[in-house]
Parts: C-alpha cells; sequence; structure tokens
C-alpha cells in the first residue's frame, strides 16, 4: 500500500495528515474552515485518495495559516507516498464540468514544482473561506507534493461551482496520474531514470 503519514506542527498550526493512494476515497477531515473541508472531501472522494486530516490552525487571526499548512502537508504526505514513483502514470488531465462552469486540470508528477493558475472569482468568500486563498492553496499543493499543475477555468459565473471544479479536475488528474501503469509497472516514468 502506498501510505504516509505527515506531522506538521508549529506556532500556527497543528496538522496530522494520512493519505492512501490506492483508497476508496474516504475521508475524515476537519480544519475550521467549512468550505474548504467541503473542497478536500472532494479532493478524496474523486481522486480514491483516502485522506485524513485533522487542522488546529490560528483562525482567530485568518484562514492563511490553516489553508497553506494544510496544503504543505497534504502535498508532502502524496510524495512520501509516491515514493520513487516507480510505475506511476506521471501525466493526466481532466476537463471537470459543473453545471455552467468547466475548469481543465493538467498535471504531471514531474519533481518540478510549478503552477499556472488561471481562473478568477467575483466575490472575496465563499462561506467563511477568502477567495484568494484557492490559487494560494493550489500553490502550496504543487510545491510540497514535486507536482506540475496548470488550472484553468475556461467559463464560469458561479463562484462555488469554479471552485468546486477545481478540486474536482485535480482530483481526477491524480486520480489518474498516481496509478499504476500495468505496462511499466517496474519502470521509473522518465527517460532520466528518477523524477
Amino acid at each position: 500500500m502506498r501510505t504516509a503519514t505527515i506531522q506538521r506542527n508549529t506556532a500556527e498550526t497543528a496538522i496530522a495528515v494520512t493519505v492512501n493512494l490506492d483508497g476508496t476515497g474516504t475521508y475524515d477531515i476537519a480544519t475550521g474552515v467549512g468550505f474548504f473541508d467541503h473542497m478536500l472531501e472532494q479532493l478524496a472522494r474523486h481522486s480514491l485518495i483516502d485522506i485524513t486530516l485533522k487542522c488546529d490552525g490560528d483562525l482567530h487571526i485568518d484562514q492563511h495559516h490553516t489553508v497553506e499548512d494544510s496544503a504543505l502537508a497534504l502535498g508532502q504526505a502524496v510524495a512520501q507516498a509516491l515514493g520513487d514513483k516507480r510505475g506511476i502514470r506521471r501525466y493526466a488531465d481532466a476537463l471537470s464540468p459543473m453545471d455552467e462552469t468547466l475548469t481543465r486540470v493538467a498535471v504531471d508528477i514531474s519533481g518540478r514544482p510549478w503552477l499556472v493558475w488561471k481562473s478568477a472569482f467575483s466575490q472575496p468568500r465563499l462561506g467563511e473561506m477568502d477567495t484568494e486563498l484557492f490559487q494560494h492553496w493550489f500553490h502550496s499543493f504543487a510545491q510540497t507534493a514535486g507536482l506540475t499543475l496548470h488550472v484553468e477555468t475556461l467559463y464560469g459565473d458561479n463562484n462555488h461551482h469554479i471552485a468546486e471544479s477545481a478540486f474536482k479536475g485535480l482530483a481526477r488528474a491524480l486520480r489518474e496520474a498516481v496509478e499504476i501503469d500495468p505496462r511499466k509497472a517496474d519502470a521509473i516514468p522518465s527517460t532520466k531514470g528518477v523524477l
């Protein structure tokens, strides 16, 4: 089983996260930010990656540290569970429709972190979550997971749908990219021989 557990404790947050890349999409998530929990639950369910994530953050200040540090810890757990990345498909993309919204997500588990973000929101908050934190979450997650990640909302009006289609698109792309390719199950998917 490709699993990992990360504990991240700072003066701003205390986080425990466990992932199982070969799971069924079960989740147990509690960050104290309701809309954020909803997005992480979508990520687990549609990627089939089991995720347990508990965060006790300094929400009396704002949500920034909770969202950022949760992304960093989750990305670390995914990277650790991937190990040397032997046998993975590596590349994947997904078109994620949600009513009037369509988002395209492409991922390369490259070990070269990069985020291209082409999504925007017309309101500053969704529930109690600051919408500016979505881009920051994707950036932080890509950094520690070692992903080249492109997220582009092709069109859409509803802010909830824009956020959710991005997380579901990432989930569907990750589901494929982390899968073991039966045609190359013992090979590192790179001409370099290492990722």
